[in-house]
């Protein structure tokens, strides 16, 4: 028989089997077997042992082969994991140890690391429930709870297969675009939200109620749903904030319209300041734009009301008071008339409206509306004619320094020393200066009135008058002024000439020291007032006969 184990326990063996064989053989001795049934017996008896040790060999083949599976199995599974891991850098300690060590020691050695990596796996596995759970719940605020993208679910399905870093970073990244998306629209809902509270504050209207409208997350106060961040909330804010804007604009145009007649009406009913600041929460809407009307209920109904009915009020205690508002007005149309040198109407004459007003024959409405519009029309011309009314102050203010200069060259004490002389000397100066240009200033004013005309096809009237025709008188008397000037200076020097024949014909005149003087010189003699007459001689004729043709030029100069 071969011996099996370690050479002590085979040693055991055989031992103990000799010692049995030949205590069996004693006992066969001892019976009488003879030695063809003790053959048998022991052919027998090998038989059985060989069949007990092929039954072990059989178990022990079976436990191999089942090692052989477990340690196929463990690797696979240990293969499955590092490929859903992502895990390609571990060795496996079934390669390293595949000649050297048992089927037994290679099963343990495989276990630490297989339940290594499962623990690695169920932690893998909980990071992607929890990225999935957050995608999955912002992907609902933003597409809305009740229309939920099942396309963007789906493309987030859990893959066991595959749960390395890099697909752990792929739903990361996802993760975080959805959290940027869902702050930037949380950004946009708040600025959103914010701006119909305002308009809401503005117009006086309920704004959770306006909210409500749109989602109702958009006002809920408990956590229990987020707020809804999808397209069709932004729309609907969007369109809300449009409409209100819209509302806005149209409570605006209808207050500034009101606030507009409360300012005419207060004017021509003399209201008080006590009556007017009542409605200065409103007043002031007139001057400023419209994102800058942000005061909390200051385009409410309740505010339009209330200044509509001032409104109503004032207009019929207008009715009431009609003849003296028209009486105002068409003082004050004849006021602005004066100071633009435009002449009135005449059908709205003051004696000629209130005659109208208490004979019935005009209903007094329409009167003040018809000296209204004549204001307006009034005020629209005097702004059409400032530049030519602006010439003509120029141009009247050139005249006074003229009739002023005039004077003071008139004057002869003008160059004596005393207070004030040099600043009359400045000013004659300027005087010179702006006197020089009345005719190019009077032509430019002609130029400019005439375009005036041809613009508007109509005269341009100064105090009933005619522009022009005054410009043109007065350039024609100036005219003549300058021919009169001229004539007084020719008529002077021509005096101043006659002098100075008359002093070289009969001698020049004595000074006046010497009037009183008894001497007589050759040729002269003393009259009665001083001055010096010719004596009737000879000598005196030939200058008379010289002279002749002058005298007669001086004649013809003076008659013309």
């Amino acid at each position: 028989m071969l011996a099996l184990g370690s050479p002590t326990i085979s040693f055991r063996a055989n031992s103990g089997c000799n010692y049995l064989l030949k205590e069996l053989q004693q006992i066969w001795t001892e019976i009488g077997e003879n030695v063809a049934d003790q053959d048998r017996m022991l052919l027998e008896l090998e038989r059985e042992c060989l069949e007990v040790y092929r039954r072990k060999v059989d178990e022990a083949a079976n436990t191999k082969a089942r090692l052989h599976q477990s340690v196929a199995a463990k690797e696979a599974e240990l293969a499955t994991l590092m490929a859903a891991l992502g895990e390609l850098n571990i060795d496996s300690p079934i390669r390293k140890e595949k000649r050297s060590s048992s089927l037994k020691e290679k099963l343990a050695s495989v276990a630490p690391l297989l339940d290594n990596l499962k623990m690695k796996k169920e932690a893998r596995m909980k990071q992607f429930a929890d990225i999935k759970t957050q995608i999955e719940k912002i992907s609902e605020e933003i597409s809305g709870y009740d229309n939920l993208n099942s396309s963007l679910i789906s493309s987030i399905t859990l893959d066991e297969q595959d749960l390395s870093s890099r697909k752990l970073t792929e739903y990361q990244g996802h993760l975080h675009t959805l959290q940027k998306e869902k702050s930037d629209r949380l950004q946009k809902v708040l600025e959103y939200v914010n701006e119909v509270h305002s308009l809401c504050g503005v117009l006086g209207l309920d704004f959770g109620k306006t909210v409500s409208e749109v989602d109702p997350s958009l006002q809920r106060t408990n956590t229990e749903q987020s707020t809804n961040i999808s397209n069709s909330t932004l729309e609907g804010l969007e369109q809300t904030i449009l409409k209100l804007k819209i509302e806005r604009k149209a409570r605006i145009q209808k207050l500034k319209d009101v606030v507009a007649s409360l300012f005419e009406l207060w004017n021509l009913m003399d209201s008080s300041k006590e009556e007017m600041n009542r409605f200065s929460r409103i007043t002031y809407i007139l001057g400023n734009a419209e994102p800058e009307i942000t005061h909390p209920g200051l385009l409410s109904a309740d505010v339009i009301e209330q200044a509509s009915a001032e409104v109503e009020r004032l207009t019929e205690l207008k009715a009431s008071r009609m003849k003296e508002l028209v009486m105002k007005r068409r003082s004050e149309l004849e006021e602005i008339c004066r100071m633009t040198r435009i002449e009135p109407d005449t059908n709205t004459a003051a004696e000629k409206s209130s005659a109208l007003i208490d004979s019935g024959l005009v209903d007094p409405s329409e009167l003040l509306a018809n000296i209204e519009a004549q204001i307006v029309k009034v005020k629209e011309e005097a702004l059409s004619r400032k530049e030519i009314t602006d010439r003509i102050d120029r141009w009247l203010f050139a005249c006074e320094e003229e009739n002023w200069l005039e004077d003071y060259n008139q004057d002869d004490s003008r160059y004596s020393a005393g207070r004030g002389v040099h600043i009359n000397l400045k000013r004659a100066e300027r005087a010179r200066v702006t006197v020089n240009k009345i005719p190019a200033m009077v032509d430019n004013l002609i130029n400019k009135t005439l375009a005036w005309e041809d613009e508007r096809k109509t005269l341009f009237l100064y105090d009933g008058v005619r522009l022009v025709s005054i410009l043109e008188d007065y350039k024609v008397s100036r005219r003549q002024k300058e021919e009169e000037k001229k004539r007084s200076r020719d008529q002077k020097k021509i005096q101043d000439l006659l002098l100075t024949e008359k002093e070289a014909m009969y001698g020049s005149r004595p000074s006046p020291r010497k009037s009183n003087s008894f001497r007589k010189p050759n040729g002269y003699r003393a009259n009665g007032n001083g001055s010096m007459t010719p004596n009737p001689r000879r000598n005196s004729a030939p200058p008379l006969v010289i002279n002749a043709k002058y005298w007669k030029w001086v004649r013809q100069l003076l008659t013309s």
